[in-house]
């Protein structure tokens, strides 16, 4: 595995101890980056164990996890299990915390005001209540990651939680003598809506950090091929070419490996052709299929799936009127056959269901990931 352990020890800096410039991060980081490039792979095995060996305590949540549950749903849950560990007596969690408080909490556990399975209900604590007894009793930083955010504004509950969350950091960090700060970061591989989160007035966190995902470069290109050598491999790719084709492939590992594998398989059967030669048309080949997985959701579902997907990827942004008396008369054109209104509402259900398409907004639709869309309107032409 490619450890990226600079980065996780200088962004854990950056929000635990930001300097002057980097005050502003503690309203809100968000991170933008296309599907399988590494993202997740790096919170979880850099980043979320370098902020936990520097004190903090880490709730980790990714929204994907199952697309069927409401993402305010799972965040709460996670919020839960977290506070639910901590409030046992030798839990692992709570004997972490001890050690580097040089305490013994082990026996101990925390008690909170509120009943946990209460939190977020009618009546119960609010998520600045809880987050407010975390930071005083943990006495460190607590961070919210979140994967894939953009989900959250995919539904009015989900809204609703993201202004819960700002509610937690308005009421702990600006507190004279807080014993820590409630830290919230956001990944999510739709570019544009990661950035309206911040940017657009009426979302939660305006005025937040957006930054680019920090995609894996030539050092992992390198580090992949140093492992080829070293086990004996061969023929490879020069490195150039090898990383050329990285990028060709949207600078995503598991793309990259499958194409390595099928350029051995390939000098195996003798093809005639050099390895600087044939790994670009893998990479290309490669590329393409990775969408033809997604597109084929779209076929199984029909026609008018088709159609429907073809109106959203043209929009340059989110797509609205995908139910309108006019959308159903062009989507009727397009398959040949007259279209009710009332039959669009549960295919773009059956769209959404297969994570093709998401909701931003009241009645605004965009392709879930933007590769996918990139492709389809390359093919296009």
């Amino acid at each position: 595995m490619f450890r990226r352990p600079q980065l996780a020890a200088e962004l854990a800096r950056r929000l635990l101890h930001p300097g002057v410039l980097d005050e502003a991060l503690r309203s809100g980081l968000f991170f933008s980056g296309l599907r399988r490039t590494g993202k997740t792979t790096f919170l979880r095995t850099d980043l979320v164990p370098e902020l936990e060996a520097r004190g903090a305590v880490v709730i980790y949540v990714d929204l994907w996890s199952d697309t069927k549950v409401s993402p305010a749903v799972l965040v709460y849950a996670a919020v839960r299990r977290t506070l639910a560990e901590l409030a046992t007596p030798a839990s692992p969690l709570l004997a972490r915390l001890g050690r580097l408080r040089g305490l013994d909490l082990g026996g101990m556990g925390f008690r909170f005001g509120f009943q946990l399975e209460q939190l977020g209900q009618d009546g119960g604590a609010t998520l600045a209540q809880a987050f407010s007894e975390l930071v005083d009793q943990a006495g460190a930083d607590v961070v919210l990651i979140i994967d894939e955010v953009q989900q959250a504004i995919s539904t009015d509950d989900g809204h609703q939680m993201l202004l819960a969350l700002k509610a937690a950091r308005d009421a702990i960090n600006p507190r004279p003598a807080t014993p820590g700060h409630f830290l919230f970061l956001g990944t999510g591989s739709h570019r544009a809506l990661v950035g309206e989160l911040t940017a657009r007035r009426n979302q939660a966190f305006t005025g937040a950090t957006s930054l680019p995902y920090p995609v894996l470069d030539l050092a992992y290109v390198q580090h992949v091929l140093q492992r080829l050598r070293d086990s004996g491999a061969g023929p490879l790719p020069s490195e150039a070419i090898a990383w050329s084709a990285f990028q060709t492939l949207g600078h995503q590992p598991e793309e990259f490996l499958r194409a390595l594998a099928q350029l051995e398989t390939s000098s195996s059967t003798s093809s005639g052709l050099e390895p600087d030669q044939l790994l670009p048309v893998i990479a290309a080949t490669l590329r393409g299929a990775a969408a033809d997985l997604e597109l084929q959701k779209v076929e199984q579902i029909g026609g008018l799936a088709a159609v429907i997907f073809q109106r959203v990827a043209l929009s340059d942004g989110p797509a609205k009127g995908l139910f309108s008396a006019e959308a159903a008369m062009a989507y009727g054109e397009a398959i040949g056959r007259e279209v009710r209104v009332e039959e669009i509402q549960p295919v773009v259900n059956e769209l959404m269901a297969a994570n093709v398409l998401m909701r931003v907004g009241h009645g605004l639709y965009g392709v879930t990931d933007p590769f996918v869309q990139e492709i389809w309107r390359e093919r296009q032409g």
